[in-house]
């Protein structure tokens, strides 16, 4: 998938927590963020700590790939 905006990347991490049948609580608790944050990052709010969004990235088993043009 190309990532146009951080929108982008919140509803994957949706769509990922939601097949996994996870509330924001629970994916919020094992990967060790907040809840807010958690809820920030799925709304596409563009100025989270983009180290934390990868955490949970990783955390639900999905990966960021940058590449040239």
């Amino acid at each position: 998938m190309v990532i146009h905006d951080v929108s982008d990347i919140g509803m994957k991490v949706r769509e990922k927590r939601r097949a996994k049948g996870m509330t924001q609580r629970d994916l919020a608790l094992w990967c060790g963020v907040g809840v807010r944050f958690l809820s920030e990052l799925e709304r596409g709010k563009p100025t989270l700590e983009i180290s934390k969004a990868i955490k949970v990235l990783a955390m639900l088993g999905m990966d960021i790939h940058i590449e040239d043009r």
